[in-house]
């Protein structure tokens, strides 16, 4: 086990300086975990494990936020959107890898469906007064939804426990108490765990873990519509640089606004 303090920083340098002997020790002991106390996590959570899959190692990365999620059954905010994250290590190709929040959509989705005047689609959330809303200012003020109900509530509180009490740091409502509603991220905890996948068949078999890998793979990619977690952020990555990326109008007028403010 690894602890890094960020000493209120942001998390990407913390998480730096954990990596490599995040690595290491995967490699020496099987598995390994790191533990990030007391940093600011501010983006998405799939840069945590890719570089990880792309030493050939499996991992998972949890990370709690301020409270915007109720319990299932509940009206309250609790649980952050509490984005859990994977990856898994492929032989001459990017890992897979995929993050997801524990609630129905991330917070940004709520804020953009704001920026852009769009209702938001049922199950997203409840307003102040505990009804379902589609309108996102009232859903900012209420409450986010668990996906799936009960099941993502689960792993809601799973990450609560395993970024905050596991590691010595606050639950997403702690955070939430301490804000100084500036509009900048949580500080908080966040859990690495990685596993050197040749550590845990005989005789350290690697290439037939991964190569069983790709007949699961595969078998997805025979059905039509499907596409496996990751694909898409791959393609975009080789397409940017030659083709640029489009943005909303209202994007841009908010970066337009940001420049001359």
């Amino acid at each position: 086990m690894i602890q890094v303090d960020g000493r209120r920083g942001f998390s990407p340098l913390a998480l730096e300086v954990g990596r490599a002997p995040l690595i290491e020790r995967a490699r020496s002991q099987g598995i390994a975990a790191l533990a990030v106390i007391n940093a600011h996590h501010f983006a998405a959570l799939w840069p945590e494990v890719e570089p990880l899959g792309e030493q050939g190692l499996a991992a998972f990365a949890f990370v709690d936020s301020f409270s915007y999620v109720a319990p299932a059954g509940g009206t309250k905010p609790l649980y952050g959107t509490n984005p859990m994250a994977f990856a898994w290590p492929r032989e001459k190709q990017p890992p897979l890898v995929f993050d997801q929040a524990a609630s129905v959509s991330a917070r940004g989705e709520i804020q953009i469906h704001l920026r852009d005047g769009k209702p938001l689609p049922e199950g997203w959330a409840i307003g102040p007064d505990g009804q379902p809303t589609t309108d996102p200012e009232a859903a900012l003020a209420g409450a986010q939804l668990p996906f799936g109900g009960y099941k993502g509530a689960a792993l809601a509180l799973m990450v609560e426990l395993l970024a905050g009490a596991l590691v010595g740091d606050v639950f997403s409502f702690e955070a939430s108490a301490r804000d100084n509603n500036d509009g900048g991220p949580p500080q908080g905890g966040e859990l690495v765990i990685a596993i050197d996948p040749s550590r845990c068949v005989a005789g350290g078999k690697q290439a037939g873990q991964l190569a069983r890998a790709e007949k699961l793979f595969a078998m997805v990619l025979e059905q039509e519509g499907t596409r496996l977690p990751s694909d898409r952020r791959y393609a975009a990555r080789l397409r940017t640089p030659t083709e640029g990326v489009s943005i909303p109008a209202s994007l841009f007028e908010t970066l337009q606004d940001l420049q001359t403010s």
